[in-house]
C-alpha cells in the first residue's frame, strides 16, 4: 500500500487571523495577506469568512492559500467590514474536508449567524459533543473546533445573544488549548485564549478603528499594521462599533497562568515574530550560543539544517569562531510530502529537499545544527548526504532537548513508539545517525534562553499544563 512520506518534524498546529473594522475595508486583501504569512502554521487547507452587510460570507478548500484565492473569481463579494480566516494543518478530526474551517452555524432560515477560527486541541471534546447530542444538537464535522463552535449557539441563545456571557459560559466547559476568533452577524468580533495561553494569540491595529487579531504578529506586519500587544492567557477581546472590550475570563474560578508552547520558539513561529513580547529569531540564535558552551567542539565549519535551524548554527558560530556557512541547499518548491511506495525510496526524498555544496563540505570537520531530531529518519540521510560528500567528521547538535512525547495539545506529533529519544539513549541516538558526536540541548539552558520555566514542556519532560482525558 502507498504511503505518506513521513516529514521528520512535529507539523505546525494551525494559524488564525482576524481584522474588524467599523467602516467596510478590502477585507478580501488583507486575509489574503494575513493568511498567507501564517501559511507556515498550515498547508493542507484554508479558510475565511467576511462580514459584509450583516452577511457572514464563507470560502473554503483544500490547498496553499494562494491557489485557495485563485478560486475565487469576483473578489468584490468578499468585501465587508470584518474578516476571520484559517490556515490548516489537521491534529484532531483527521484530514475530511468538512473540517476546514472557518465553521459557520445557520439560523432557521439558513443565514449565517456566527463563524468561528480555532487554533489547539481540547481534553474533553468528545465528552461535550456526546452531551450536545444527546440535546438534539448536530455536528457536521469530527472536529473539536466544532465544539466551541456549538456551545457559544448554545449560550448565544440562553442569555438574549450576549457574545461575552456566551464566551465565558463556553469557556468554563471546554477544556485544553485554544486560541479563538468569532464573528457573529450582529456587527461583532471577540478573540480569545485559554487559561495556559499554550497556543499564541496577538492583537495589533491599522488605523485607530481597525483592529488585527493573529496567531503571531507577522500576520500583522503583513498588512501594514502595528502590534500592540499578546493576549493574555484567559483573556477575551470584544470589538463592535462601539468600543473595545477585555475581560479576563474564569475569574474566581481557575486561576490563569502562562504556560505556551515552548516549540513556538523552538519550530513553530516565523523567525520574525515576537509571541508574548519575545523575539523568536534571538530565542533560537541564543539557543545555538548556548550549545557550544554547552558541548563545544573542534570543527571547521558550521551549518544549519533549513530554516528553523540556521539561526543556532549562526549563534553557535558567534560563540566558537567556527564559521558559518549555508551549505544545505532547500528545494523551496518541494511539497508537503509525496506518496512513495517503497521505504528504501521516501528516505531518498531527503535529496529532493536538501543538498550540499560539495566543495565545502569535502575533507572538513562539520558541525550540524537543527531544531530538534524527532524520528531521527531525515537526520540520519542528512549525515549520508554530507558523508558522501566527503566530509571528514560530522557533530549533530539539536537546539532543543530530547523529544520523548507526542503533544495533544494542538500539534501533530509521531506517536511515542515513533519518537527517536523514546526509544535510544544518546549514544544509541549518534550510533544510528553514524555522527562522531551527538549532542542536545538541556532542560536548563533552555528554561535559562527562555527566562522562565513558564512554558509547555510536554514534549521534552512528559508533563502537561493540562492532562488529556481517557
Amino acid at each position: 500500500m502507498s504511503q505518506l512520506f513521513p516529514i521528520d518534524k512535529f507539523h505546525e498546529e494551525c494559524g488564525v487571523f482576524g481584522i474588524y473594522s467599523n467602516h467596510k475595508i478590502d477585507t478580501f486583501s488583507l486575509i489574503q495577506f494575513g493568511l498567507f504569512s501564517l501559511q507556515h502554521r498550515g498547508q493542507e487547507a484554508c479558510g475565511f469568512s467576511v462580514l459584509r452587510d450583516g452577511f457572514i460570507l464563507s470560502h473554503k478548500s483544500e490547498g496553499l492559500v494562494l491557489d485557495s484565492f485563485r478560486e475565487i473569481s469576483n473578489s468584490e463579494c468578499y468585501h465587508g467590514n470584518a474578516v476571520i480566516g484559517h490556515t490548516r494543518y489537521s491534529t484532531e478530526g483527521g484530514q475530511s474536508k468538512k473540517n476546514i474551517q472557518p465553521f459557520f452555524g445557520e439560523n432557521s432560515y439558513g443565514k449565517s449567524t456566527i463563524s468561528i477560527v480555532h487554533n489547539g486541541n481540547l481534553v474533553n471534546a468528545n465528552k461535550i459533543r456526546n452531551n450536545l447530542e444527546s440535546k438534539g444538537i448536530n455536528f457536521i464535522s469530527n472536529s473539536d473546533s466544532e465544539v466551541i463552535l456549538r456551545l457559544i449557539q448554545k449560550y448565544l441563545s440562553k442569555y438574549d445573544n450576549n457574545l461575552e456571557i456566551a464566551v465565558q459560559k463556553t469557556t468554563l466547559d471546554i477544556q485544553g488549548a485554544y486560541s479563538v476568533i468569532v464573528l457573529m452577524d450582529n456587527n461583532k468580533i471577540a478573540a480569545f485564549r485559554d487559561p495556559n495561553g499554550i497556543r499564541p494569540l496577538c492583537y495589533g491595529m491599522l488605523n485607530e478603528k481597525t483592529y488585527i487579531f493573529s496567531s503571531e504578529t507577522c500576520g500583522i506586519d503583513s498588512v501594514g499594521g502595528y502590534y500592540v500587544r499578546d493576549l493574555f492567557p484567559g483573556e477575551m477581546v470584544l470589538v463592535d462599533k462601539k468600543s473595545i472590550h477585555f475581560t479576563i475570563l474564569r475569574k474566581n474560578r481557575h486561576t490563569t497562568k502562562r504556560r505556551i508552547c515552548s516549540f513556538e520558539y523552538i519550530y513553530f513561529s516565523r523567525p520574525d515574530s515576537i509571541i508574548d513580547n519575545i523575539n523568536v529569531y534571538e530565542i533560537r540564535e541564543k539557543s545555538g550560543e548556548r550549545l557550544y558552551h554547552q558541548h563545544p567542539v573542534e570543527a571547521d565549519v558550521v551549518i544549519g539544517v533549513p530554516d528553523s535551524g540556521v539561526p543556532a548554527s549562526i549563534g553557535y558560530s558567534k560563540a566558537s569562531g567556527i564559521p558559518f556557512k549555508p551549505i544545505l541547499v532547500k528545494n523551496k518548491y518541494i511539497g508537503r510530502s509525496f506518496i512513495l511506495p517503497k521505504q528504501e525510496i521516501r528516505e531518498k526524498m531527503v535529496n529532493l529537499k536538501l543538498n550540499s555544496i560539495l566543495n565545502e563540505v569535502r575533507g572538513k570537520r562539520i558541525v550540524i545544527i537543527d531544531d530538534s531530531i524527532v524520528r531521527g529518519t531525515t537526520s540520519r540521510r542528512l549525515v549520508y548526504i554530507l558523508k558522501k560528500a566527503g566530509a571528514k567528521e560530522i557533530h549533530f547538535r539539536s537546539a532543543s532537548p530530547p523529544i520523548i512525547a507526542p503533544c495533544y495539545l494542538g500539534v501533530d506529533t509521531p506517536s511515542q513508539k515513533d519518537l527517536i529519544s523514546y526509544n535510544m539513549d544518546k549514544e544509541s541516538i549518534a550510533k544510528f545517525l553514524d555522527v562522531d558526536s551527538l549532542e542536545f540541548l538541556s532542560m536548563t539552558n533552555l528554561i535559562d534562553v527562555l527566562g522562565s520555566q513558564n512554558y509547555c514542556f510536554g514534549c521534552f519532560t512528559g508533563s502537561y499544563p493540562i492532562h488529556k482525558k481517557k
